[in-house]
């Protein structure tokens, strides 16, 4: 049976499908069998055959999108950052609609930022506790998308000096730290609890 983007089963036989639908779902499959496999056997341990047998697709199909293991993890990487992007859009929206207090807008980025790894564990382990052992591409990247989050906060407290530049990346640097222990204890409620440290935190940075 074919499987759609969001992974439920097609029906056996002529599905009305285009090429693109189903390539697209195949893709999606792989890149989700890719973060739960390295959930449970980490990046070393996973072989591009955990893949393809969690995903239930020919070691040919997975070829064909992806050029190796580690390309296969830096595209599920984009896919990560992209979620990111998304939160970093809706909070500026929500804060723009509030208006107000920066310490407020940074608290709704923060709460959005921490449900969403609590929500979704697999795709958060992928890019702060795999991406070390993924090599120097996959580390380049998540240096970027975090000094562009550092940016955002930035933004909102209108950090200009050199000083303050470096406490958003102190504060960017932290947040990963403290997410990433709560990862690999598997506190994944945990998560959602360093709403008011980390919230804390930037107040004593930015009063």
């Amino acid at each position: 049976m074919a499987e759609t983007a969001t992974g439920r089963s097609l029906p056996s036989g002529r599905h009305h499908l285009t090429r693109e639908q189903v390539v697209a779902s195949q893709r999606a499959r792989m890149l989700k069998a890719m973060r739960e496999s390295m959930m449970e056997r980490g990046y070393v341990g996973t072989s591009v055959t955990d893949i393809v047998r969690r995903a239930g697709v020919s070691r040919e199909t997975f070829y064909q999108q992806f050029s190796s293991k580690q390309d296969c993890f830096v595209q599920g990487l984009d896919e990560a950052m992209e979620l990111l992007t998304s939160l970093l859009e809706a909070a500026r929206d929500e804060g723009a609609d509030r208006g107000g207090d920066p310490h407020e807008r940074f608290r709704a980025l923060l709460r959005l930022y921490l449900h969403a790894l609590a929500a979704e564990p697999a795709l958060a382990r992928l890019f702060l506790v795999e991406v070390y052992a993924a090599g120097p591409e996959a580390m380049a990247r998540r240096t970027h998308n975090q000094e562009r989050f550092a940016d955002a906060i930035a933004a909102l407290f209108d950090a200009t000096t050199d000083e303050q530049r470096f406490a958003c990346l102190a504060l960017v640097a932290a947040a990963a730290q403290l997410v990433t222990a709560k990862l690999v204890a598997g506190d994944v409620d945990g998560l959602t609890a360093l709403e008011e440290p980390l919230a804390g935190l930037a107040r004593r940075l930015f009063p």
